[in-house]
C-alpha cells in the first residue's frame, strides 16, 4: 500500500505528546487511567516516546505532576521512553525539580527525559503570583541551574526567586549517558536559544500551525547559532516536532470519527480566549475548520488515512530541513477505541515508511520476481525428474504385485 523507501530527512522515531485534553463531562479518574492504558498500548505497538504535560487550571489539561503520572506509566510499560512535556520551570525550585527527575530516572530504569518550558497557561502563573512577562527569563535562570545539576555539577546561584548554595544531587542518573533534555519552542526563538546555550534538544510544539511551521527553519537557525556560540553541535536528530493527527481506514471515516470529541476542544479554546468561535456550532463544521484553516493554538490537523499522514510528515521534513522525532499530539479525535485504532494504523503503515522496516522485504520480493522464470523453471524440472524416477519404480511394483496375485490364483 505504501512505499518502503524512507523519505529524505524524515523522522525515524515516533511518539505521543499528551497534555492531556479531556472534556469536562467525564470523570477525571477514568480519563487519567485511560491515558495510562494508552501509553501501555503505545509501548506494545513499539512507539519510542511519550511526553506528558503540566497544568494547574482551566479544567481540561488535568495532569498537575508529569512525574507522578510517568512513575505510574513506567510500571505499566517495558521500553517506551517517558518525558516531562514539559515541566514549567518558574513553578519549581530548581534543586527539588532536578531531584525528582533523577528519582524518576531510577524508577524507570533510565527511560526518563526532561522537558523544560516557561509555562503555557497564564491562569497558572496568575494563581502563583508570577508575572507572565517574566516567565521566559525565569525559565532561563532555572535552566542555568537544573542542567548542570543533572550533569553532576555543584551549583551556587542566586536570583530573586530561588537560592542555591553548594547544591548538588545525591543521586546521579541511572545510565552512563545521563538524562536527555529538551526545551519547548513555539513561535519565538527564545526556546531555541536556551536549548542551544545548554546543548540540549529542541521540542517544537507548534509545528501543526501555519505560523509555527513557517517558524521552524528560523528557530532551527537560532538553535544552530546558539549551539555554535556555546560550543555544542547542533544535531537535527535531537529535534522533535509535534502535530495533531487522526487516522482511519478511509478519510471519510476519519472525519466522522473526529466529530466525536472535537467540540470539547472548541469549548476549551473558547473558554481560554473568552470568544465564541463561528465554526463551533456543530461537529462537522468544527472538523472542516480544523482540517482546512486550523484552530487557534492547535493548528491544522491531519485527519485521514496513513497515506495522508505520510504526505504530511514528508512535507514537514522538507519545510523544516529534517528532524529526528515526530510526536503525535493526543486530542479528543475519536472514541477511545477509534483513537487506539488510529495509533495502530500509524504504527503499522506510517512508521515503516520512514524507518525502512520493509525495505529488505520489498527487495527480496523484487529479487524473487526478477528471477521468477529461472526459479519456476527449476521447480518444474525438479517435479518432472521426480515423476520420471517415481513412475518406473511404481510400474515395477505394480507388475510384481500382479505376478503374486496370479500365482496365488493358481
Amino acid at each position: 500500500m505504501h512505499s518502503a523507501r524512507p523519505a529524505p530527512h524524515g523522522p525515524h522515531r515516533f511518539g505521543i505528546f499528551l497534555a492531556p485534553y479531556h472534556g469536562l463531562d467525564g470523570h477525571p479518574a477514568v480519563q487519567l487511567h485511560r491515558d495510562l492504558d494508552l501509553i501501555a498500548h503505545l509501548d506494545a505497538l513499539g512507539y519510542d516516546e511519550a511526553w506528558v504535560g503540566e497544568h494547574h487550571s482551566a479544567g481540561y489539561e488535568t495532569i498537575a505532576s508529569p512525574e507522578v503520572f510517568l512513575a505510574a506509566a513506567a510500571e505499566r510499560t517495558r521500553r517506551i521512553r517517558l518525558g516531562t512535556g514539559v515541566n514549567s520551570l518558574p513553578y519549581h525550585h530548581p534543586l527539588i525539580l532536578a531531584d525528582r527527575i533523577v528519582q524518576l530516572d531510577h524508577q524507570s530504569r533510565g527511560r526518563v527525559m526532561f522537558g523544560a518550558g516557561p509555562g503555557q497557561l497564564a491562569s497558572d502563573a496568575f494563581m502563583m503570583g508570577i508575572d507572565p512577562l517574566k516567565q521566559r527569563a525565569m525559565m532561563a535562570e532555572a535552566l542555568d541551574a537544573i542542567v548542570p545539576l543533572l550533569r553532576g555539577e555543584t551549583v551556587t546561584a542566586s536570583s530573586d526567586w530561588f537560592e542555591l548554595t553548594d547544591a548538588r544531587l545525591q543521586l546521579g542518573p541511572y545510565g552512563r549517558d545521563g538524562i536527555e533534555m529538551a526545551v519547548a519552542s513555539t513561535l519565538s526563538p527564545s526556546g531555541s536559544v536556551q536549548a542551544g546555550r545548554h546543548g540540549i534538544g529542541l521540542l517544537s510544539l507548534a509545528a501543526g500551525d501555519r505560523a509555527g511551521e513557517a517558524a521552524l527553519a528560523r528557530n532551527w537557525a537560532a538553535y544552530e547559532s546558539s549551539c555554535r556560540q556555546s560550543g555544542y553541535p547542533a544535531d537535527r536528530d535531537g529535534w522533535r516536532l509535534v502535530v495533531p493527527l487522526h487516522l482511519a481506514d478511509t478519510a471519510e471515516e476519519a472525519r466522522r470519527q473526529a466529530e466525536y470529541g472535537v467540540l470539547h476542544l472548541v469549548r476549551y479554546i473558547e473558554g481560554l480566549s473568552g470568544m465564541t468561535m463561528p465554526w463551533g456550532g456543530d461537529p462537522a463544521s468544527a472538523v472542516k475548520q480544523w482540517t482546512t484553516e486550523g484552530f487557534p493554538t492547535f493548528g491544522i490537523a491531519t485527519i485521514g488515512t496513513p497515506a495522508d499522514a505520510i504526505a504530511r510528515i514528508e512535507a514537514l521534513a522538507e519545510s523544516s530541513g529534517g528532524f529526528g522525532t515526530l510526536l503525535l499530539l493526543d486530542l479528543p479525535t475519536g472514541t477511545p477505541e477509534d483513537k487506539r485504532r488510529s495509533y495502530e494504523l500509524f504504527a503499522e503503515y506510517v512508521v515503516p515508511h520512514f524507518t525502512g522496516a520493509n525495505r529488505r522485504r520489498a527487495a527480496s520480493m523484487d529479487w524473487a520476481n526478477a528471477n521468477s522464470t529461472r526459479f519456476v523453471g527449476a521447480m518444474r524440472q525438479a517435479v518432472e525428474n521426480a515423476l520420471t524416477e517415481h513412475v518406473p519404480a511404481e510400474n515395477a511394483r505394480t507388475e510384481a504385485e500382479n505376478a503374486r496375485t496370479e500365482g496365488d490364483a493358481r
